[in-house]
C-alpha cells in the first residue's frame, strides 16, 4: 500500500509541476492548497530536495520548484526514495533482498513466485510513467468535468 508520505510526496510534486511557470512556491502556500500537513510537507520537501528532484530558493520570490523537468521524473523512483522498495515481501525485492527465514525453498515458494510478478508489474507501471505522464493524466480526466450532456431519445 502506498503510504501517506508517499501519497503526499506525488501531491506535492503534481502541484509543483503544474504551477512550473508560476516559480517557486512557498511551503505554506503548498501546504495550503494539497491539504498536507506542513510540518510533514517539509520533512518530504527536503527529502526530495536530497535527492535533486526538487530545488529551494530562500528569501523573496523563494519556495521549492522542480530541479528537472516533469518528463525526467519517474514516479518508481518517488515510490522507493519516500516508501522504500516495490516489493510486498523482501525475498521477491531487487533493491532491498533479504532472504525469508521461514522459507524452505525459495527457488520454488509460490508466494515468492507470486511477489516477485506483483513486483514486475508494479515496477513495469511506475518506472514507465513520469511526472509528466501524471500532470496529463490528471489534466485529461478534468476535461468535460462539470460539462452538460445533450441527451435526446
Amino acid at each position: 500500500m502506498l503510504s501517506m508520505k508517499a501519497k503526499y510526496g506525488l501531491k506535492a510534486l503534481l502541484a509543483l509541476a503544474a504551477r512550473d511557470a508560476e516559480g517557486p512556491i512557498l511551503i505554506v502556500d503548498l501546504s495550503r492548497r494539497e491539504k498536507i500537513p506542513q510540518k510533514f510537507l517539509e520533512s518530504i520537501l527536503l527529502q526530495l530536495k536530497r535527492a535533486d528532484i526538487l530545488r529551494s530558493k530562500k528569501g523573496r520570490g523563494g519556495g521549492y520548484a522542480l530541479d528537472r523537468p516533469p518528463e525526467a521524473i519517474i514516479l518508481g523512483d518517488v515510490i522507493r526514495l519516500l516508501d522504500g522498495p516495490l516489493a510486498l515481501v523482501p525475498c521477491a525485492s531487487l533493491t532491498a533482498y533479504q532472504k525469508c527465514g521461514d522459507c524452505t525453498d525459495e527457488a520454488t515458494c509460490g508466494i515468492r513466485i507470486v511477489m516477485k510478478e506483483v513486483r514486475d508489474a508494479t515496477a513495469g507501471i511506475l518506472d514507465g510513467t513520469t511526472l509528466a505522464d501524471l500532470l496529463q493524466r490528471q489534466q485529461d480526466a478534468g476535461i468535460g468535468k462539470g460539462a452538460v450532456s445533450d441527451w435526446q431519445i
